[in-house]
């Protein structure tokens, strides 16, 4: 399907269907409407549409002010002018009749019709001249509107709490917020054509009032089988396409897929195009199905709606020739008419159908406007607390937090301390909280319970800009951006210029410097496969400009995720000996990782597991059986046996290496 509103095609309301229950674990579908405006569809009528066409001509005025109001400003004195020079033009050409079908000779009845057939002549090319203007004008405006109500929603979207991104609902609700940018562009069209109507239906029905009082009333009964046959469709588009948005976002999730670099590989090597193919033919059938079943209910409303209005057509006519037949009516004054009356036919029917388009598109930008309103009130507060200039500590007080949908805590009366300047290891099994407690560390969440201190104030409490401004993050899957390297390096501060001489010198802390090296371009290459130019680098040489971003952010507490994950063994101890460095240096940073030989140096150790700190200490400390619980040491010596090898004669060298020397890592990977 698709409607007017520029919506994609929907699925088939035919239950749920194999490829949804066994792709996407249940039904796609959802209830017609969202939000406020649930149902709204169903209960408009006539009047009600309306009497909320000034509110929804205002939402569009409002957008286009704020694009260019020079270009509305001529779109509106254009449209203004046409419509009047219609109205004039019908009296004019009354009078052009007049003179024509007068008594007396030809020669004369043409000289006197003359300057009617100036006038009329003349405002034809002022409506023309208006109507090219206006054009021009709504072309400009049409696609800054759709930029400023894209910018609005994208800019409220991009300061949510995180939980709001993650939440389906709220995803819904952007999913529908594209299309009403979209909305908002084609609203700005179906405005003008509605003033234009307007004026031009105000002039057909002035004219038609003052020949006949009768004429009037049969031009509306033409216009109201054209007015209902379009309010139905609107409705049913607009509740189909509701019902089943998601569905085609996963449709088009599968077809992306079929073409996506990252996914070609194992599409290929594992044979996934047939499984693939079938589940999207699939989703298109149950699409056609629906596309099907508006095509027949939109052929049996179109046959009801011809149908009665050519019913009232032949009223319309059988009426005014009565008129004629008993000389109730000149025959110069029923030409008049009948140039009115297809004018007015003209013009009620347009005017119906684009306030329908207007309704339509509007409870799309009404969804626009809902996510806006949706996102401010999810949107992370602005202001609050300033942090001290120098925090001594981060404290974590008896936290609690649990994801939403979740049934247990990640994390569970936490308590720990960040010390200022001193490098602090979170270590523990997947799924024992770590990467939570850098999140609400962060400030890029908050507890549920308990407090995040920095330096006494309350994270809940302090202006969240602040804390974001002191981080610098590092996660294992942080976001390759598909730009230059400049730009993945520069990233990191993206709020100041990108200096070549600070990105070059972060890449070298970093390591990267010898990536930008082989680069063709060197930090002017675009690391994007599928772009002109575009190069693909390593895992292990993205961690390098993921540390190097870091590096560039300069943040006062630097988070690293599982930083060397894909990195060599060389590699993986410099990037070590960087990260323990930094705490020399003043630089506050907390490191999480499973490998235990590479927190030897960190000044303090957490060990965490399902949510709770079990125990924690120095390196020492912990592997010392008197003062540990044990957790990190029989975790430490189970690695330690991974990089054992078989004895061999003494000369051979040692029969066992500690973890994270180069040799035994070397095996390990081997």
């Amino acid at each position: 399907m698709t409607s007017s509103a520029g919506a994609p095609p929907a699925a088939a309301a035919g239950g749920l269907s194999e490829s949804e229950q066994l792709l996407f674990g249940g039904e796609l579908t959802y209830d017609y409407g969202w939000g406020t405006h649930k149902g709204a569809w169903l209960k408009l009528s006539l009047r009600t549409m309306a009497g909320s066409l000034p509110r929804q001509v205002a939402v569009a005025v409002r957008l286009a002010r704020a694009a260019d109001p020079q270009a509305l400003t001529t779109v509106v004195v254009g449209e203004i002018a046409r419509g009047v020079t219609q109205a004039v033009s019908l009296i004019a050409v009354n009078s052009l009749l007049v003179e024509l079908l007068a008594p007396g000779d030809i020669p004369g009845r043409l000289r006197a019709a003359l300057p009617a057939l100036t006038l009329v002549a003349f405002l034809a090319v002022i409506g023309s001249a208006c109507k090219s203007a206006s054009a021009a004008a709504t072309g400009i405006l049409e696609p800054k509107v759709q930029r400023v109500a894209t910018e609005r929603y994208l800019g409220l979207v991009a300061r949510v709490e995180l939980e709001a991104i993650e939440d389906d609902a709220f995803h819904k609700l952007m999913d529908s917020a594209q299309w009403g940018a979209e909305s908002a562009r084609r609203m700005v069209v179906h405005c003008t054509a509605v003033v234009t109507s307007a004026i031009s239906l105000i002039a057909a029905a002035g004219v038609l009032t003052v020949l006949h009082p009768l004429l009037l009333p049969l031009l509306i009964c033409m216009a109201l089988p054209s007015a209902w046959g379009s309010l139905t469709m609107a409705r049913h588009r607009y509740v189909s396409w509701h019902r089943f948005v998601q569905h085609v976002r996963a449709a088009q999730l599968i077809s992306r897929l079929l073409i996506d670099q990252q996914a070609a590989a194992e599409v290929r090597v594992h044979g996934v195009a047939p499984f693939l193919l079938k589940h999207f033919r699939q989703m298109a059938e149950t699409s056609e199905r629906e596309q099907t079943r508006l095509a027949w209910i939109g052929a049996r409303t179109g046959l009801f709606a011809d149908a009665a209005r050519g019913l009232a057509t032949v009223a319309t006519y059988g009426v005014l020739g009565l008129l004629l037949w008993h000389g109730q009516m000149a025959l110069a004054v029923a030409g008049t008419a009948v140039l009115a009356i297809r004018t007015g036919s003209v013009s009620i029917t347009d005017l119906v159908l684009r306030v329908t388009d207007v309704q339509e598109e509007s409870m799309f930008v009404a969804d626009l406007e809902t996510l806006c309103e949706e996102a401010v009130r999810r949107a992370i507060p602005t202001g609050g607390l300033d942090l001290p200039e120098r925090v001594d500590e981060i404290r974590f007080e008896k936290v609690t937090f649990t994801y939403p949908g979740a049934e247990k805590p990640s994390l569970h009366d936490v308590d720990l301390v960040v010390p200022h300047g001193k490098t602090v290891a979170l270590v523990g099994k997947n799924g024992s909280g770590k990467s939570t407690l850098v999140r609400l560390l962060s400030g890029a969440r908050l507890p549920d319970t308990g407090r995040v201190l920095w330096g006494g104030v309350d994270t809940a409490q302090a202006d969240r800009a602040q804390v974001f401004d002191r981080v610098a993050m590092v996660a294992q899957d942080f976001y390759r951006w598909p730009f230059t390297a400049r730009v993945n390096i520069g990233i990191g501060r993206s709020s100041a210029p990108m200096d070549d001489t600070a990105v070059e010198a972060a890449s070298a802390y970093a390591g990267a410097d010898e990536v930008v090296k082989g680069l063709p371009h060197g930090l002017g290459t675009l690391l994007a496969r599928g772009y002109k130019d575009g190069q693909e680098i390593s895992g292990g040489q993205w961690q390098k400009i993921g540390l190097a971003r870091a590096r560039y952010r300069d943040g006062r507490v630097l988070i690293v995720d599982e930083p060397t994950s894909a990195l060599d063994p060389a590699a993986e101890q410099r990037v070590f000996d960087q990260i323990h460095r930094l705490a020399g240096t003043g630089q506050t940073t907390v490191l999480i990782t499973h490998r235990l030989h590479s927190v030897r140096h960190a000044d303090l150790i957490y060990v965490l597991d399902e949510g709770r700190v079990v125990e924690h200490g120095t390196f020492e400390q912990l592997m010392a059986a008197t003062t540990s619980t044990g957790a990190f040491r029989e975790a430490y010596e189970l690695q330690a046996r991974q990089f054992q090898r078989p004895s061999v004669p003494a000369q051979a060298g040692r029969t066992s290496c500690e973890p994270g020397s180069s040799v035994g890592e070397g095996q390990a990977r081997s």
